[in-house]
């Protein structure tokens, strides 16, 4: 014994701390991350990117997580051409091992090392309508959908709250205050983990109305055909635009969004601060979050009354109305 250490209970120390596996440091690390309240989302893409590489690694102690290993778990992935899916993943393990690190368990973060390494992904751009008049073309066609009365109505609420797909699949009823006007997105459920208000239109509370007969009993707004229990996939929407006739290059469900965007900043009548505001973008300064959440509601209301109504010129092909010179900028 040398200065009151037992070199027994030393040995054990250090076999125990080389014991402990990445796989159980991820599963320490996706419990923390279910303890913040991450969105359902989030925790399922996270618990898939940690079982990809879960074979490779998870028995491996997290101190002999090295570099090489974390590559030749990943080459697999990227050699199936799945690059984005290979970066998410080394990004993945790289949280992992930095958390092993910041709770003393590991003294490095071996993903470092392994930038460049993997081929980045091609930018992708989700398609969308921006032609004012090929969107009221596509309006109308939705107009025309003829499979599920929900299904139809959710492609149309898309269209007059350009919110993110996700955050229409998930919404629920109680989410919703009709008599003011305000759907309140929860920051659960945001994307930017920021609790998200839209202001609803006269058209959007007629929708939400009609959809209330059909699917009002139960939590969800879009409930699963399977199971009341579960709100419809991420592919419902995308796939009844592919069965309206509008392909995978021309009209996406998040398409919305840019198609509202760039109209509403075309016509000249709103700030792009409160367009952003609106579209539930991410801004860096908080003073200006701030600002954003309380100065702009106001022009905020009035914007989405006046996209609504321009939807329905759109749709019904009538001519942009004129604006005078001393109206011509509500934002």
């Amino acid at each position: 014994m040398r200065q009151g250490v037992d070199p027994s209970e030393a040995r054990k120390a250090a076999k125990s701390a080389r014991a402990i596996t990445f796989g159980a440091i991820a599963d320490e690390f996706l419990a923390k991350k279910r303890a913040e309240q991450r969105s359902v989302a989030t925790l399922a893409k996270l618990e898939w990117l940690v079982d990809l590489v879960r074979p490779a690694l998870g028995s491996k102690p997290i101190t002999e997580i090295t570099p090489r290993a974390v590559l030749e778990a990943l080459q697999p992935i990227e050699a199936r051409g799945r690059h984005e899916t290979a970066n998410r993943a080394r990004a993945t393990v790289g949280a992992v091992c930095r958390y092993a690190v910041v709770t003393s368990r590991a003294e490095l973060d071996p993903t470092t090392a392994l930038r460049g390494a993997l081929a980045r992904p091609a930018a992708k751009h989700r398609a969308a309508i921006i032609d004012s008049q090929d969107f009221g073309g596509l309006l109308r066609s939705i107009d025309g959908y003829a499979g599920a009365g929900e299904t139809g109505i959710a492609l149309k609420l898309l269209a007059l709250t350009f919110v993110r797909p996700g955050e229409l699949r998930g919404a629920e009823w109680s989410e919703l205050d009709c008599e003011a006007a305000i759907w309140t997105v929860p920051s659960a459920r945001a994307k930017m983990r920021r609790e998200h208000r839209v202001p609803l239109s006269r058209q959007a509370l007629g929708l939400l109305s009609q959809l209330h007969g059909l699917t009002g009993q139960g939590r969800f707004l879009l409930p699963s055909i399977r199971s009341a229990a579960r709100c419809v996939s991420e592919n419902t929407l995308n796939a009844a635009l592919r069965r309206l006739g509008f392909g995978q290059d021309e009209m996406t469900a998040h398409g919305f969004r840019a198609a509202a965007s760039s109209m509403l900043n075309e016509s000249g009548l709103w700030q792009p601060d409160a367009i952003e505001a609106q579209l539930a973008h991410q801004e860096r300064s908080a003073v200006r979050r701030a600002y954003a959440r309380s100065e702009y509601w106001p022009k905020r209301v009035r914007m989405m009354q006046w996209w609504a109504d321009r939807c329905d010129e759109l749709r019904e092909g009538r001519p942009t109305k004129v604006v005078s010179i001393s109206n011509a900028r509500h934002g």
